[in-house]
């Protein structure tokens, strides 16, 4: 469900009904304008039923200026996307522009300036990366060419993580001798959290007896910026190489190029494609002609934040209307803006 179709109280009722007889998972951006309701018509619509919340986040979209709320409830499942993460100095005037442009809007409507700006909010940025350090927001994904970078997720992960322990210090779980729990915490945003809400953690999320062999394989002084080597299904599918044909092991340059699981019958044998059990028992692969391995979604409905790992948090979140700054359990929720961050510059051209 999105904004830009309607998330009406309605439409998400009917469409988490629907979820419920069919054990899927139900995506939805919520509603900016509060046109149709504000946020606790949202939570009230749905009722209490598993909802993935993809777009909870700080200035992305949704219920203005609160949809932060909903990621202390114990049925949402939510995430936010990557252009609002970090916090920097840069953060709001660039996702101002951001947001006039993948929304139609011109600077010279002055109604289109005001929803642009009801939308990017630095207090509620900042609350963001916070939320995500404390474990309250379980996911971190992407979005694409509508604000998000889909090839910075783990790279802006990690930055979060690194301006967390910066400003507000080692996580009470940590030791004094490292971060692994911050660590994992990040990590778990991006692979086994995303599968258990997907109903997918039966094939894909984690390293398991069972599972599809899928792993990245990162150098130590590179890890959250470079990967060396992508293995799918078992099956080297991407690499950093050099010249095929070269006479020995260290010609330049080295790039990323596609290699044996990357090609032929190795591509369909080590992907996945996830359906409902309903679409596979009405016999939707074989109509379609699917020639990659077929799994279905499973627990959908029944999953919620206790199976989120290590960002289970519950928590209540409260936003001022007037001034939006943010509070987890009476305590705010701020950190001020990254002015220099670590995996940039020092690892891309540009």
């Amino acid at each position: 469900m999105h904004e830009d179709w309607g998330s009406t109280p309605a439409v998400i009722d009917c469409a988490l009904s629907v979820a419920d007889e069919m054990d899927i998972q139900i995506n939805i951006h919520t509603d900016t304008l509060n046109e149709a309701g504000f946020v606790e018509d949202t939570i009230n619509a749905i009722n209490g039923r598993a909802i993935h919340t993809y777009h909870s986040e700080g200035a992305g979209g949704g219920h203005a200026p609160d949809i932060l709320r909903v990621t202390g409830e114990p049925n949402v499942l939510p995430a936010s996307t990557n252009p609002t993460l970090p916090y920097t100095a840069n953060s709001v005037d660039e996702l101002l522009d951001m947001t006039m442009v993948c929304h139609h809007l011109s600077y010279d409507v002055p109604e289109d300036v005001a929803f642009a700006d009801s939308r990017v909010r630095a207090e509620t940025i900042s609350a963001e990366t916070v939320l995500h350090d404390l474990g309250v927001i379980s996911i971190i994904g992407s979005d694409s060419q509508a604000m998000g970078r889909v090839g910075e997720s783990f790279t802006r992960a990690f930055q979060v993580a690194h301006h967390n322990k910066d400003k507000r210090g080692a996580l009470p779980e940590d030791s004094s001798r490292n971060d692994n729990f911050r660590v994992l915490r990040y990590l778990a945003k991006l692979t086994i959290n995303p599968a258990r809400v997907s109903g997918m953690a039966d094939t894909i999320g984690s390293l398991e007896d069972g599972k599809l062999a899928d792993i990245v394989l990162w150098p130590v002084h590179s890890f959250g910026a470079k990967p060396y080597m992508v293995i799918k299904g078992g099956m080297v599918s991407w690499v950093q190489m050099g010249d095929p044909n070269a006479s020995l092991p260290t010609p330049q340059p080295v790039y990323y190029r596609p290699t044996y699981g990357a090609f032929g019958r190795a591509l369909s044998s080590t992907c996945a494609t996830f359906m409902s059990g309903a679409a596979i028992e009405a016999g939707v692969p074989e109509r379609l002609g699917l020639e990659r391995l077929i799994r279905p979604v499973r627990q959908c409905r029944t999953v919620d934040k206790r199976h989120m790992l290590r960002n289970s948090t519950l928590a209540e979140i409260k936003v001022d209307p007037e001034t939006y700054r943010v509070t987890v359990d009476g305590e705010p929720a701020h950190i001020e803006p990254a002015t220099k961050l670590p995996l940039n510059r020092l690892f891309f051209l540009a």
